[in-house]
């Protein structure tokens, strides 16, 4: 079952007059109690880090700091002319559910059902309004059989504290009982 929640207005967008599917009235839960632990310390740590004027950029990452997150932790570059998305880095469980190491190369190319609406829509979703976002549903880009569910969270960043160069996130795959793999 995917879940999301809803929200009106981030960073100025309308989120109601632009379309962005099923992330168009997305806001992440206040109640974070249910989320497995690793997604909850990459947003927390997002937040935490965030100026007060602005969104972090990956200045304020300091991978020290996030230690227990580097194998399920992702980060791509979002190049603008046109759209699209390199991954900079992959965790090893990442790797592991893709299949095939995937640094250095576009989403598009890794993922081809990146073209499905709701990747594409939860991407262009974070550029525009500066928001993360969380889901936990079906996979929408696992090779592995047996995974069944994603708990995952997305973070924007932006070096200027503006305009959305990177996004970094978290992805943790589990079996049909909802339990890590």
């Amino acid at each position: 079952m995917l879940q999301l929640v809803g929200a009106r207005r981030k960073r100025g967008v309308d989120v109601a007059a632009v379309d962005f599917g099923a992330w168009t009235d997305h806001c992440v839960p206040e109640d974070r109690s249910t989320w497995h632990p690793l997604v909850r310390q990459l947003y927390e740590h997002w937040l935490a880090v965030t100026p007060p004027n602005g969104l972090p950029g990956r200045q304020h990452i300091v991978p020290e700091d996030i230690v227990a997150l580097w194998s399920n932790l992702f980060m791509v570059d979002v190049n603008r002319a046109p759209l699209r998305y390199r991954y900079r880095f992959c965790g090893t469980e990442l790797v592991r559910a893709f299949g095939r190491e995937v640094t250095g190369r576009w989403l598009d190319e890794v993922h081809p059902e990146i073209a499905n609406a709701e990747s594409s829509e939860r991407f262009r979703y974070m550029i525009e309004t500066g928001s993360a976002t969380w889901r936990r549903g079906a996979p929408l880009w696992s090779r592995r059989p047996d995974q069944r569910v994603v708990e995952s969270c997305l973070a924007p960043l932006a070096a200027d504290g503006h305009v959305v160069d990177k996004i970094f996130g978290v992805v943790v795959p589990c079996d049909s009982a909802g339990r890590p793999l």
